[in-house]
C-alpha cells in the first residue's frame, strides 16, 4: 500500500486529529444536512436514501478536514 495512503488512514482514527475533525463535521455537516434535507425532515418525508445522503453530510466534512490536517503536515 502507498505510504501516503497509509499515513492518511492513520490520521482518520488518530485522537490528535479526530477531535477537530468531529467538531468540523458536526458544524458543517449540520448546516449541509438542513440545507439539503431540512424540509423533508420537518415534513416527515425522510426516506432511507435521504438518511444515507444525510449521513454523508457529516462523513464528507470529516474526511475533508482530516485530509486538510494530513496535507498540512506532509
Amino acid at each position: 500500500m502507498n505510504n501516503s495512503f497509509t499515513s492518511y488512514l492513520q490520521y482518520l482514527l488518530n485522537p490528535k486529529y479526530v477531535n477537530k475533525g468531529i467538531k468540523v463535521a458536526l458544524f458543517v455537516g449540520t448546516a449541509i444536512f438542513f440545507i439539503n434535507h431540512g424540509a423533508a425532515l420537518v415534513g416527515g418525508e425522510m426516506t432511507t436514501q435521504r438518511w444515507f445522503s444525510g449521513i454523508s453530510s457529516y462523513i464528507v466534512p470529516y474526511l475533508v478536514n482530516i485530509h486538510g490536517q494530513w496535507s498540512n503536515r506532509h
